[in-house]
Formats: C-alpha cells, sequence, structure tokens
C-alpha cells in the first residue's frame, strides 16, 4: 500500500467516528512491530517520532527506515514529524518522504504560532505533506526536557487559528499530558465539545498513555480523530528487553523479537479501543 497523508486518515475516520493511532518509534523493532500490529488487524495507522528524540534516534537514519516500512506495508500508513521544534527539522522531515508534519508553535504567542504555523502549511504543499499544529499547551515533555504546565485551549481561540492556518488537524490541551499520569487524568470534556462544536478540523489528543478506555471513546465521540501513544511504547519495549535479557540462552535475535513483538501487542490493543470495538 502507498505511503499516505495524515489528512487521508483523519478523513476516514470521521466518516467512519472513529480515531487513527499515531504511534511513537525509536528503532526499527518499534517500527516492525507497530506496522505488524497495522497488517494484523488491517488498520491503517501513523507512525511518528518526535524531534526530541532524535539525538538518540536521528531522522536522517531512522526517517528513511519509517518511509521505507509503510511503503512496503500491506495497509495504509502515514509517517508524520510529531513536535518539530525548528522549521529546519520540517524541512529535513519532508526531503525524507515524511507525509505529515508538525511543527508545535504552543509556547509561542498566539500571533506568531499562526504565522510560523502558515509557512509550515505553505512548505507541506510543495510535497503534497499535511499539518497538525498545537493551541494551547499539553502538560509534561516528550523527553527529558523542562515540563510544561497545561494550558487548555480556548475553543474561540481554536477557531480562529485553524481558519487563519489552513491546517489539517489540532491538538489541543484538555488536561492531558505527555509521560505518565500519576493518577487517572481528568480531561475536560467540556472544553474539548466547545472546540468540536466550533471548530471543522480534525482533532489530535496527545498523551495518550494512561487514559482510560472509556474516556478515549468519549473523546472520540466529541472530534478527536488522531490519538497520539509514545510512553507506553518505550514502556513496551523497555519491559520486553529486560525479561529477553534475563532469560538463559538470551541472544540479540530474541531480544529484537521480543521488543517488536511488545510494540505490536501495545500497538493492537490501542487501534481496537480507537476504532470502538470491545
Amino acid at each position: 500500500m502507498p505511503l499516505v497523508t495524515l489528512k487521508k486518515l483523519i478523513s476516514n475516520a470521521e466518516s467512519n467516528k472513529t480515531a487513527v493511532g499515531a504511534f511513537s518509534v525509536g528503532n526499527m523493532e518499534m517500527i516492525l512491530g507497530a506496522v505488524k500490529a497495522a497488517e494484523k488487524t488491517d488498520t491503517p495507522i501513523i507512525i511518528q517520532i518526535a524531534e526530541v528524540r532524535l539525538p538518540t534516534s536521528p531522522l536522517e537514519i531512522i526517517g528513511p527506515m519509517m518511509v521505507a516500512a509503510a511503503q512496503n506495508s500491506s495497509t495504509d500508513i502515514c509517517v508524520h514529524l510529531d513536535h518539530g521544534l525548528n522549521y529546519e527539522t520540517v524541512e529535513k522531515a519532508l526531503d525524507i518522504g515524511f507525509s505529515s508534519v508538525m511543527l508545535d508553535g504552543s509556547l509561542l504567542s498566539f500571533e506568531d504560532n499562526i504565522k510560523l504555523t502558515r509557512k509550515v502549511v505553505e512548505k507541506a504543499k510543495e510535497y503534497g505533506a499535511s499539518v497538525e499544529a498545537e493551541l494551547g499547551v499539553v502538560g509534561g515533555n516528550e523527553g527529558n526536557g523542562k515540563a510544561h504546565k497545561v494550558q487548555c485551549t480556548d475553543p474561540q481561540s481554536a477557531k480562529e487559528f485553524c481558519e487563519k492556518t489552513g491546517i489539517d488537524a489540532l491538538a489541543v490541551a484538555i488536561g492531558n499530558a505527555h509521560g505518565h499520569y500519576k493518577a487517572q487524568p481528568e480531561l475536560r470534556l467540556d472544553i474539548l465539545k466547545q472546540i468540536d462544536a466550533v471548530c471543522d478540523t480534525p482533532l489530535v489528543l496527545h498523551g495518550g498513555t494512561g487514559i482510560a478506555p472509556e474516556t478515549f471513546r468519549d473523546c472520540i465521540t466529541n472530534g478527536v480523530r488522531k490519538i497520539n501513544v509514545a510512553t507506553a511504547s518505550f514502556d513496551a519495549v523497555t519491559n520486553a528487553s529486560k525479561s529477553a535479557t534475563a532469560l538463559e540462552g538470551a541472544n540479540y535475535f530474541k531480544l529484537s523479537a521480543a521488543m517488536a513483538e511488545a510494540v505490536c501487542e501495545n500497538v493492537e490493543k490501542h487501534i481496537k479501543i480507537f476504532n470502538m470495538k470491545n
């Protein structure tokens, strides 16, 4: 199946009133595991990498691997740059062949976020790629950097932002956070409903690890069409590695297979939830 855009996948999700899973990867095993789950369930997914992960997973190395995996999959796969922090990184991802990019300007002023996002949208058009942006501030952090406090997205600002930028998807802040939640999060579904009511752009939920299945479904009912999962997959790889290396006769090949299978199981579990299946 061809490498596809984020816009195509979230349009299909909108028609089916589901959400497409966006799964972060950091090595070959994570890529293979995620794609295996997509093929096993015959369900399109997004594989993505955030800019903060690039010091350990260089974009020029892992990027082509992600694109090749998508191009050789029997199921539609979107390859996405998550939380791009620099315009140059976005350009590099597009040159490599990513079909979707995000430049996170959520910490900028409203006006500067619009200006920079519009620049990304215009650049992505040259490649036929989709664009995601963020308004409000999702809590936690994507790596080992400074953690951010949640600043919930203002519904009217979201409407204006989407109209002025022409983005394909908007990541919103409704109490969600990256990383591990200390307790079961109580998302502001009231704010999500307000955003969905005034904004025609499909919505994105970051910080998916640890959110209850019924809460995911409530979000999907109220306009969320893309859900990010990162920490759960990295945890799965770490735990699988510990178990595999503790076994007698452990070797690299068993370790590699264990990591891929752990990610496959995690992705498959979330695919079923996001597709509103029991």
